[in-house]
């Protein structure tokens, strides 16, 4: 016999409660087991969160500066080759505008 919608739903629920609760129960064992770890090699907040620790990484990287590779020679605007196209660049070929 199939379960009606309302039976469905309690269903739902009641797994989300369960889930909920198993997600808690491993979520304290797993700081725990963290907590045990920064005890036994005596850890600091820096040696875990700070830039020095090498683990962690910033959000964006430093990239180096690109020479442009193309030249406008009416204008003198130039372009790496990175990113849209521009819009001096739409009737010929990127070879016309090369930089050598």
């Amino acid at each position: 016999m199939t379960a009606t919608y309302q039976e469905l739903i309690e269903q739902r629920e009641a797994l989300d409660r369960q889930i909920q609760e198993v997600k808690e129960q491993e979520k304290r064992i797993g700081i725990e087991k963290v907590l045990a770890l920064i005890e036994e090699y005596g850890l600091t907040s820096d040696d875990l969160f700070s830039k020095r620790a090498g683990i962690m990484k910033s959000g964006s990287k430093s990239l180096a500066k690109v020479p442009p590779k193309y030249r406008n020679p009416e204008t003198g605007k130039t372009w790496t080759g990175r990113g849209k196209k521009p819009l001096w660049m739409a009737e010929r070929s990127k070879e016309d505008f090369l930089i050598k």
